[in-house]
């Protein structure tokens, strides 16, 4: 899992070079190879970057904010809340469309859970942890390890290097990773977490995706088809 041998975009190799280079990324790599080399780990390894792969730093219009991996076969893909084609939409997704179906007046219930269309229109789909253990109560086995201080600066590099960009916070977790984004440089965008536990606290009517495309729209750049 060295970042020359995984799958990721030119662009953020030199952004986050010197995090690649550093102390505890090489300790970081070292836990997860041993992860892998004992266990079940998701994403499938080629795909743990698949977020940066797939959106180039100069490309990110909208980054939302998720926290782990699923950690239940097949469902991780690298893409935060997303799930390959043909697996069934877990209970955050969802809830996801639900919002959207309600802000566009349109069926979104149909949907396949692959957001990779999002992905690649610029929707950064970033976990703050990118590995986690499979199996039923293993939900945050990899948070503590490195992934967060790799994640905060993939925020920080976002933040200050670039401009207009739309941050989607869902949930006190990723409220608190983005407190230090500039709000007069950004659209910070803040709610509930989708999960069914919390959802109904702000998230449901929270309007965000059309509140994005406004703000894109308002900067000259192209609204995302969700």
């Amino acid at each position: 899992m060295h970042a020359m041998d995984v799958k990721i975009h030119e662009s953020w190799k030199s952004v986050l070079a010197s995090e690649f280079a550093s102390p505890y990324f090489a300790k970081l790599v070292q836990f997860v190879k041993d992860a892998y080399a004992h266990g079940i780990v998701y994403p499938p390894g080629r795909l743990i970057f698949e977020a940066f792969n797939r959106t180039p730093f100069d490309k990110v219009k909208v980054v939302i904010l998720g926290q782990d991996p699923y950690h239940n076969p097949r469902q991780a893909h690298g893409l935060c809340f997303s799930v390959p084609e043909g697996v069934e939409r877990p209970p955050s997704l969802v809830n996801i469309f639900k919002e959207l179906e309600s802000e566009y007046k349109t069926p979104f219930s149909n949907r396949s859970g692959d957001l990779s269309g999002w992905a690649d229109q610029g929707v950064l789909l970033l976990n703050a942890t990118l590995t986690v253990s499979g199996g039923a109560n293993m939900a945050g086995s990899h948070q503590g390890r490195g992934w967060e201080t790799f994640t905060d600066a993939v925020i920080d590099r976002l933040a200050n290097g670039r401009e207009h960009l739309v941050f989607m916070l869902w949930g006190s977790y990723a409220q608190r990773k983005g407190a230090l984004i500039d709000r007069t440089r950004h659209l910070v965008l803040e709610t509930a977490h989708p999960s069914p536990l919390s959802a109904h606290r702000g998230f449901f009517g929270c309007g965000h995706f059309l509140k994005a495309n406004s703000y894109l729209m308002a900067h000259g750049l192209r609204p995302v088809e969700w």
